[in-house]
């Protein structure tokens, strides 16, 4: 047999490769002449030691006319790929390319595989001008001025890869990303795709299993394992069939309904997700039936439907969907995907590729109205049998994009540990199957659990490129270059410079970092910034619970400089302004720039000017006050600005306003309606501690408190508009709770109670609607005598006036009775007085009467306010009360009518923060960390009525252990 045959022939895979000590090309060929005389069975094993010799020996080593290398995976433990395989290399060693390739065991075919196939196997790769990998190379590995291709993950500025970016344009190296060579029509070439849909698409078969079973049900998932479990992807289509035969004979349980798979796009990974969905007992339906088969759909069958883009993307104005428009400019169009499909899938298959500024399909506040409970009357339940807790049961993000398409997806997960829950209304993932939420599987590199498939099909996707790549010099321009479209268009980087198409990623850079322009001294650049705008008590707990968050910097402002130092002491890390908002004004607007969240605990007053500097600065605002005009005047700046300023987040209003509407709603939801909404809430001393004449305590200005006892009230009773006047009319008759037995507790309406009407939503069907204050009984008659004489008049008053001649409290007394003789004895005076405003024992027990001097401050109101702040101050040992009380009077569908009383009561602590300040201050933290981490995202003026706001911040609250308890009688 010619000697060229044996060079020319296959190598078998049964014979162990050997290296032959031969020491010339003469030595082999003598051997061969006695080949006639060795047994048929024999000559295989010469042809392979023929073939290594002339692979090993220098002086039958052919010239190669290039030089590529595989270098080891080290981005995981679990990355087992190759960009080619053995067939893949052994056609190119035929062609004259030396195929280095780094020495590793991970990989799913062996070393001897590719050595069989010609490759040289060794640790140096550095003789290679083209080097082939798969997932990102460390950057000590980089070697310079060589051309790589691998995947990136940097065309989107992936923050986290940036520093590889930076090393590659240093080393000047050639970088192309599989990710991006693409055809003339943007389609891509090269990709794992189908792969990472089939293993998707199995892990999260397996994942609904054990999620299922967490909440309470044995399923035919059970039986499916995770993709790497199975030896190819045929095995794995075996168990799934076996699980779509117990499903088509009714296995599944009734109490958890239809499942619906809904599929994003129709490329290579949804076509094998939907490959792999194909073996079960299946339905498709379009878009506009998802809504009917996931409420009455056949369980013995599972629903599909695949989303394309015109189904969920329309223009923002005018609605419509152009693919062309959309490619060119995203930013003109929203999707409705949230609204529209989301809330009828039960599984969520994503694998489209999403582009910065590209409308996402679920963001952050979506995924909390997406996962509030399932209201499902038909379906047969019980307390072994439950219903699911909301429609939503699992996404599998193959996409892998962390705060891309699912926006609330901020970190993949890994095979390892494959799968979280995410907890919408906390915003954050635990590792376990059990507990509120929605299941989430993200693996960033599910093509390596079914590897070998997954290094076939990509090294046949990658073969057609291959000799125009590794015809690639690094140390060329680029311009001398002539690569063919696909491979332009893949190239990143070279010559230490971003490529034409990719300058753009600077630029998403320097976006990136543009809120970070004004890094606070000492302070991680990625902090999120809190300007806190006031340092009474209410502060500490606001400041203490923003202290936790690791990534949150605060500042605090105040003009008393004590009271900001000792936030700064107690609090490492905090840091102290003075200012006078009225005197700085300039230094405000600089503060509030450099902010991403000011909170305003500054009187209500002045509000509206912290507002217009935060929408001028572009920087969001909280306050805990009621919502004032000047406010809700900036509202559409505010939102031309991307400005959210969110108001009425304390205890009355905010905490009211939390807890009623979650019960509101929760009964609407329910084809109920509310009657009648019937509200108090109110700061009081503990019982203990109320033993003076208002029964009352101040652990603030005690302005407010006095100034609303001459409001003017507006309220809806029994479908009759009440009104009463201002100037002391509100306490004429105020009304006896008893809610509390224990408690002896008065109430009087605040402000207009009826615009709540239609803020709540409760429309025309509620006959009865008051919100009110609560106080303990005698408040009301002690403070009549008060306002009869003047005393919380806040008009300037002469003989208030700082520069005037000093004046005691039985003077000024004396002088608003409108009598000349100051000397008038005292009894005498109390006789006129009780003529004139009744009982005067309170005015009397309060000092009011004394003659200790005055501390003058203009208005009676203010100077009053001052003495009681003072007189009835709260001692160190003592604390405070919060009392809100709500009645919901409901009638249901079939006629039956129901009473939900509410109740949130909070004491203080001892030398600790007050119940008024927690209330106050820790909603007011949690809606400023809301804004900070995206959980809301409308822009404008806001209240926090909606469920996506109001239902964490409660679950919040109650973490805090700030919790309500609820009973309930029926009237009929």
């Amino acid at each position: 047999m010619p000697l060229e045959e044996y060079q020319s022939s296959e190598p078998t895979d049964r014979i162990i490769p050997l290296r032959p000590r031969i020491s010339t090309t003469v030595t082999i060929k003598f051997a061969l002449q006695l080949l006639e005389l060795i047994p048929q069975s024999c000559r295989n094993m010469w042809r392979v030691i023929q073939q290594r010799a002339t692979i090993a020996h220098p002086f039958t080593r052919q010239r190669h006319s290039r030089v590529i290398a595989i270098r080891r995976e080290d981005q995981s433990v679990w990355e087992r790929r190759a960009p080619f395989g053995p067939t893949h290399v052994q056609k190119l060693v035929k062609q004259n390319v030396k195929v280095i390739v780094q020495p590793s065991n991970r990989r799913a075919y062996p070393m001897q595989a590719y050595m069989q196939a010609g490759a040289h196997i060794q640790e140096d790769i550095s003789d290679a001008s083209v080097i082939f990998g798969v997932k990102q190379v460390p950057i000590d590995a980089l070697i310079p001025g060589k051309t790589y291709c691998f995947f990136s993950h940097t065309i989107k500025a992936q923050e986290s890869n940036m520093p590889l970016l930076d090393a590659i344009l240093e080393k000047k190296i050639r970088l192309i990303d599989y990710e991006r060579i693409i055809d003339e029509r943007g389609a891509r070439q090269v990709a794992f795709g189908k792969y990472a849909g089939v293993a998707g698409m199995v892990n999260i078969l397996h994942g609904i299993g054990l999620r299922l079973l967490a909440l309470g049900h044995h399923t035919p998932f059970m039986h499916i394992g995770p993709a790497h479990n199975y030896r190819n992807s045929s095995m794995a289509r075996q168990a799934i069939r076996d699980c779509g035969y117990e499903i088509s004979l009714g296995m599944m349980p009734k109490s958890i309904g239809p499942l619906t798979f809904v599929f994003t796009g129709s490329g290579n990974v949804s076509q094998g997700a939907q490959e792999v969905f194909s073996e079960l007992p299946i339905e498709y339906v379009p878009p506009e039936m998802l809504r009917k088969v996931a409420e009455h759909g056949n369980q013995n069958k599972l629903y599909g439907c695949e989303v394309s883009r015109s189904d969920h993307l329309e223009r923002r104005e005018g609605g419509g969907f152009d693919a062309k428009e959309y490619d060119e400019f995203p930013e003109r169009y929203i999707s409705t995907f949230s609204t529209k499909i989301a809330p009828y899938a039960s599984v969520i298959v994503n694998g489209i590729y999403w582009a910065v500024g590209s409308p996402k399909l679920i963001s952050i506040p979506d995924a909390k109205n997406l996962l509030r409970p399932a209201n499902t009357p038909w379906l047969p339940t019980s307390k072994g049998s439950p219903a699911l807790p909301h429609r939503m049961l699992a996404i599998c993000d193959i996409s892998a994009d962390p705060g891309g398409s699912i926006e609330f997806m901020n970190e993949c997960t890994t095979i390892d540990t494959p799968f979280c829950l995410y907890d919408a209304d906390r915003n954050k993932d635990t590792k376990s199957f059990k507990g509120p939420g929605v299941l989430v599987c993200s693996i960033d590199n599910m093509p390596t659990q079914l590897p070998r498939e997954s290094t076939d099909l990509f090294g046949e996707l990658l073969a057609p490129h291959v000799h125009d790549i590794i015809k690639s010099d690094a140390k060329k321009p680029l311009a001398e270059e002539n690569f063919s479209y696909p491979i332009q268009s893949a190239i990143i980087a070279s010559n230490g410079q971003l490529t034409e198409g990719f300058q753009y990623i600077q630029e998403l850079r320097e976006s990136q970092s543009h809120r970070s322009r004004h890094k606070m001294e000492g302070r991680s650049e990625s902090d999120k910034k809190v300007l806190v705008l006031g340092a009474g008590m209410v502060s500490a707990p606001l400041v203490e619970w923003l202290h936790r968050e690791k990534d949150v910097s605060i500042t605090v402002c105040s003009q008393v400089k004590e009271e900001a130092d000792r936030l700064s002491q107690q609090y490492a890390g905090v840091d102290s302004v003075y200012l006078d908002v009225n005197e700085s004004t300039g230094h405000l607007q600089e503060l509030c720039g450099k902010a991403d969240v000011v909170v305003s605990l500054l009187p209500y007053s002045l509000h509206g000017m912290v507002a217009r500097y935060c929408v001028a600065e572009g920087t969001h605002m909280v306050t805990a006050s009621y919502l004032n005009d000047e406010i809700s005047g900036l509202h559409e700046e505010a939102k031309a600005k991307g400005v959210t300023i969110m108001n009425e987040v304390g205890l009355d209003p905010g905490i009211d306003h939390l807890l009623a509407l979650e019960c509101i709603h929760e009964v609407q939801d329910k084809g109920a309606v509310v009657e009648s909404f019937v509200s108090y809430c109110g700061g009081l001393p503990a019982p203990e501690h109320s033993n003076n004449a208002l029964r009352y305590k101040f652990s603030w200005s005690p302005r407010g408190v006095l100034l609303n006892t001459l409001s003017a009230a507006k309220y809806l009773s029994q479908g009759q508009i009440v009104e009463i006047s201002g100037g002391g009319e509100l306490l004429s008759s105020p009304r006896s709770l008893d809610f509390l037995p224990g408690f002896a507790l008065e109430g009087f309406p605040n402000r207009d109670s009826t615009k709540y009407g239609n803020l709540y939503g409760l429309g025309r069907d509620v006959h009865t609607l008051l919100r009110g204050t609560i106080r303990y009984k005698g408040f009301s008659e002690s403070i009549k005598p008060m306002q009869l004489l003047g005393l919380i008049d806040p008009e300037p008053h002469a003989l208030l006036h700082p520069s005037g001649p000093d004046v005691t409290w039985r003077q000024l007394v004396i002088h608003l009775m409108g009598m000349s003789d100051s000397t008038i004895f005292y009894e005498n005076l109390k006789q006129k007085l009780t003529e004139r405003i009744g009982d005067v024992d309170g005015i009397e027990s309060l000092g009011l009467l004394d003659d200790t001097p005055v501390v003058k401050l203009n208005t009676p109101l203010d100077t009053l306010s001052h003495y009681l702040s003072k007189r009835l101050a709260f001692e160190r040992d003592e604390r405070d009360l919060v009392v809100l009380r709500h009645e919901v009077g409901i009638r249901w569908p079939d006629g039956r009518r129901e009473e939900r009383g509410i109740n949130f009561v909070v004491y203080g602590q001892p030398q600790g923060h007050s119940a008024m300040a927690m209330t106050v201050g820790k909603p007011a933290a949690i809606a400023a960390k809301m804004i900070l981490d995206g959980e809301i995202q409308e822009r404008g003026v806001l209240l926090p009525f909606t469920p996506d706001i109001y239902r964490p911040m409660l679950q919040r609250l109650r973490s805090e252990g700030l919790t309500a308890t609820e009973t309930s009688r029926w009237l009929n």
